[in-house]
């Protein structure tokens, strides 16, 4: 098993929706890039809605995102496992992120997305508990993952869900 820790969340003061991984990727961490892997929908999705495409500077694509009020971060800030699969994840070496210190110093936040159902269930689990009442003003959207892995939904199929979720006005 090998140790690895996730990146610092990407989010400016006007931040209203966080999109949620559970663990960046190998080829991820190996990059210094949130969804690092080529194969990885996130960027290509993000590009169709946002102009932020996979063939931009990383910093560019970032600056898009946070310049439409889009946040990114994991739900683990570390754990052990082999490879990049979240199945592979040993559980007793899970270690959650800060999120209680990161809704309060962005309150603009109303909205998370989670981009696969690890990051979902392990929000739901691990996070949520802790979070009450603070967690119950926040809308959650679980969305089909943008990770290569999951295939059961093609790339066109993932945008559209992700277009619907981020398109719906949520008061």
């Amino acid at each position: 098993m090998k140790n690895y820790k996730g990146f610092a969340p990407i989010a400016s003061a006007t931040a209203k929706i966080l999109i949620l991984g559970s663990m960046p990727s190998v080829a991820s961490i190996e990059k210094q890039q949130y969804y690092g892997h080529p194969r990885n929908g996130f960027w290509p999705i993000m590009g169709e809605l946002f102009g932020a495409y996979p063939e931009l500077d990383y910093q560019q694509r970032i600056s898009i995102l946070l310049d439409n009020h889009i946040a990114i971060w994991d739900v683990l800030q570390s754990c052990q496992r082999e490879g990049s699969a979240d199945a592979s994840i040993q559980k007793d070496s899970i270690s959650i992120n800060d999120f209680k210190t990161f809704f309060l110093s962005h309150q603009q936040i109303t909205t998370v997305l989670f981009n696969g159902k690890s990051a979902e269930n392990l929000y739901k689990q691990k996070v949520l508990p802790q979070l009450k009442p603070l967690a119950t003003t926040l809308n959650y959207h679980g969305l089909p993952s943008t990770s290569p892995a999951y295939a059961a939904l093609t790339l066109n199929q993932k945008l559209m869900h992700w277009k619907t979720a981020i398109t719906t006005k949520y008061d």
